[in-house]
């Protein structure tokens, strides 16, 4: 690991905190300015991926904009554009810039920027709690009828077994169905259940389970539009090991990521597989499949929409799903719900990104 992977020394993990509390910390850069932050460690690198994972530079630019906003304010809306891939081996800094401080609603802007650029930019806006008044307009999207992990013997039985398998990722996921899993693309919806591991600490207060929660939001969700057409985004476990010998910075932060896309490619190979055999029944009888795989999948934005901020925990199971009403032109749009165990819609988040295949015939010269 280079010597410039963060501004200054890592201080070491803290005990008291939970992993992504110590995965998200920041530290005033004050020799820049009053609102400028920078990452206490350094950051992950997904397999695949262009540059850091997206969630830690959507959670840290939160995190920094909570800084600068009266705790009596919690976010409600998150609007985000990914610029440029970040680079793993280099320190990130945050500027926060005040915007708008009124009674009601206080705006931010965050640019993250390495080497001097702007690699992601984000607008949130905070209102004041309570601030709605006594008569309010209510409604939400209730949570699917569907046993949260620990309800069930067979659910607690199957956390235990992946517990056991090893892994020090700052949040757990499993799967949680598939819902019109022979329907249109549009019609799918993805389920997984999610949480922070750990016990976040209470000196972290609200402000580090929204930044769990914003942390937790970019992952799986770009890839939905590719799921929901059941294709996988590694074609091969020699594709995943390729990007995986790539890897700039692995941490050990990395463990269960790989052995859950390890696991998992063997999933969606199974179901390949048999779209495979279904094609090749259906070429027999006249008709002709054609044949889809994965050639880049980048997100270019991201929006999160807080509805409860109070309302949850993100170190106690929660429940998204995830769905993919268009797609077109090389690009995707994928928009997921999240429920606290309690059934409390938590956030809506929405999510565009370049999705496109790889072609059959190679690309025609420009001259």
């Amino acid at each position: 690991m280079g010597k410039n992977v963060t501004l200054f020394d890592d201080p070491g993990v803290d005990a008291t905190k939970a992993p992504i509390e110590n995965v998200l910390e920041l530290t005033p850069v004050v020799d820049i300015g009053p609102d400028v932050f920078t990452n206490t460690r350094p950051l992950w690198h997904p397999p695949g991926a262009r540059g850091i994972y997206g969630g830690a530079a959507i959670a840290q630019s939160l995190s920094a904009a909570m800084r600068t906003v009266p705790s009596d304010f919690a976010v409600h809306s998150m609007h985000c554009y990914f610029v440029l891939a970040g680079d793993s081996q280099m320190p990130i800094l945050y500027h926060v810039e005040r915007v708008r401080d009124g009674r009601s609603f206080i705006t931010r802007t965050v640019q993250a920027r390495q080497r001097g650029r702007p690699i992601f930019t984000t607008t949130l806006s905070f209102s004041r709690a309570n601030s709605g008044g006594k008569k309010k307009l209510e409604h939400a999207s209730p949570k699917p009828d569907i046993a949260m992990p620990g309800d069930t013997s067979s659910l607690s039985a199957r956390k235990r077994l992946e517990n056991e398998s090893g892994g020090g990722g700052p949040f757990e996921s499993q799967k949680a169905g598939i819902v019109n899993r022979t329907s249109n693309p549009e019609d799918k919806r993805m389920r997984r259940f999610v949480r922070a591991r750990g016990h976040i600490s209470d000196d972290g207060g609200h402000q580090a389970h929204l930044s769990a929660l914003a942390y937790i939001t970019d992952s799986y969700f770009i890839g939905t539009v590719s799921r929901v057409h059941d294709i996988p985004r590694f074609s091969s476990p020699e594709e995943l090991q390729k990007v995986l010998n790539a890897l700039k910075n692995p941490s050990d932060l990395d463990d269960e990521d790989i052995a859950r896309a390890l696991k998992e490619l063997k999933e969606e190979e199974t179901t390949e597989l048999r779209r495979r055999l279904e094609g090749a029944l259906s070429k027999a009888m006249g008709k002709q499949e054609e044949h889809k795989e994965v050639g880049m999948m980048v997100s270019l934005d991201h929006s999160i929409y807080f509805h409860n901020p109070w309302a949850f925990r993100a170190d106690e199971w929660m429940l998204i799903e995830m769905e993919s009403p268009w797609a077109g032109e090389g690009r995707g749009l994928a928009i997921q719900k999240i429920w606290s165990k309690d059934g409390v819609l938590v956030a809506t988040c929405t999510q565009e990104g370049v999705v496109r295949l790889k072609q059959d015939e190679p690309p025609r010269s420009k001259i």
